[in-house]
């Protein structure tokens, strides 16, 4: 074992807590309600008649256990704009909202395209420990897109990056992709692309279609996403390489991917979705309020009710938050001048609830999928997204599903408050989330 992997090795033991006793709760909301015995950060007993007379007791009686969230991709800004978020702002709002582990992109300030900024990403998310952060290393040298970033030194050094992405900035020169995929390949990593046709895009302020023209704005064509996405599938089976679609956003690019899928029998080829992209659409540009600038653009209802079946189906693998906090005088302007972002950490899981769970297309055992399961099978993490069963980590979160919250920016963990959600009544609840048996949060409230 290298002292690099040493290193990384040492922090899963670190986060190990004493003895806690869940009781009453019910596992993907299945069956009779039982009791989770968590001993040396892992799932030691289930049943229920479980007991420890040394154990720290969390009663849930009427909650559900689920397998840790994992967020595919988070921007936790630092450093350099911990005006907006920092890592430790970021990993409140991940553990509040259901996370064991993020992965942080790579558009921070310097960019993070060298082993010293990833190691810094991940060296402070490890000091603030509720969550793991996973730093996700540059595609490109500066997201510039011409020569690519030191993929292999990021790779090897103590924050063992696993996922590349220009995020924010498409990698559009397809012999730069090209490239990218062949040395993702040697060294066993994903390449993330934010697919956007630069060409198709400049000046582009919302989704092309009837209401962006009756509002005035520059039109955002949904082509501009679906032919990257096309080309970048075509690339990755050619060359037997793994990519990952950040943040769909189109009904067409979902069906690229399920073309792309079904070319290949889904070999090598993932994808995420966005909750706000699972819920809202453009008809909130009406208001011109900067809060609803995200990029991809908010779409279509018809792109959105192809998105949710996309993802239930599995064509779509995972949902993804893309937290992006911008300070005040970033939002808080006319359109045109606004930062694209919203938030998403605390919100994720109620907008799955009400856009996939009450409508049917998914179960519980979905929602571990999709925001669990396959983001960690994504990422390569062997810790996380691993069933409620003995012997597994006692990564965990215990969501109330009959609550109800309302959604107040101001009292969201982030520094930000930029939450499309404000003043919405959003279901479910995240009531504790274990992190390799340490409860991180609980009640709202979060526990060092």
């Amino acid at each position: 074992m290298t002292s690099q992997q040493s290193e990384r090795t040492a922090g899963h033991s670190r986060a190990a807590a004493a003895t806690t006793l869940i009781t009453g709760v019910r596992c993907y909301g299945e069956g009779e309600p039982v009791n989770l015995l968590l001993r040396d950060g892992v799932i030691a007993e289930i049943g229920a008649q479980v007991r420890d007379a040394d154990a720290e007791v969390l009663a849930a009686d009427g909650l559900i256990a689920l397998p840790g969230f994992v967020d595919l991709h988070t921007h936790l800004r630092e450093p350099g704009r911990e005006d907006t978020e920092t890592i430790a702002t970021g990993s409140a709002a991940a553990a509040l909202g259901g996370y064991t582990a993020v992965f942080a992109m790579a558009n921070t300030d310097p960019v993070a395209d060298n082993a010293v900024v990833v190691e810094h990403v991940w060296r402070r998310g490890r000091e603030v420990g509720l969550v793991d952060v996973h730093p996700v290393g540059a595609v490109t040298v500066g997201l510039a897109g011409q020569k690519l970033a030191e993929l292999g030194t990021m790779a090897a050094s103590a924050a063992g990056v696993r996922m590349f992405s220009d995020d924010g900035h498409c990698v559009a020169d397809p012999l730069v992709m090209r490239r990218a995929l062949e040395y993702s390949k040697a060294l066993d990593v994903v390449i993330a692309q934010h697919a956007e046709e630069p060409r198709l895009t400049v000046g582009a302020q919302a989704h092309e279609g009837e209401r962006a023209a009756r509002l005035g704005l520059a039109g955002w064509p949904a082509a501009a996403e679906e032919a990257i996405v096309a080309r970048d599938c075509l690339l990755a089976q050619h060359l037997s390489a793994r990519l990952h679609v950040c943040h769909v956003s189109t009904a067409g690019t979902a069906d690229v991917l399920a073309w792309a899928k079904q070319r290949a029998g889904g070999a090598g080829i993932s994808a995420e979705v966005t909750p706000h992209h699972l819920l809202l659409t453009d008809e909130r540009l009406a208001s011109y309020d900067p809060v609803n600038k995200v990029n991809p653009p908010l779409r279509a209802s018809t792109d959105v009710a192809r998105l949710r079946t996309a993802l239930a189906e599995g064509v779509i693998d995972c949902v993804a938050t893309d937290h992006a906090p911008h300070a005040p005088q970033d939002k808080d302007c006319e359109w045109a001048a606004a930062r694209p972002g919203m938030l998403g950490l605390q919100t994720a899981l109620s907008v799955v609830v009400h856009t996939m769970v009450r409508s049917g297309l998914l179960d519980w055992r979905g929602v571990a999928r999709v925001m669990s399961e396959r983001p960690a099978e994504i990422a390569g993490l062997p810790d996380q997204g691993r069933p409620i069963a003995v012997g597994e980590p006692a990564n965990l979160v215990l969501v109330d599903p009959e609550a109800t919250w309302t959604v107040r920016g101001a009292e969201l963990a982030s520094i930000a408050e930029n939450t499309p959600y404000e003043g919405m009544d959003l279901p479910a609840r995240v009531v504790c989330t274990v992190l390799r048996g340490r409860v991180t949060a609980h009640e709202g409230r979060i526990r060092p």
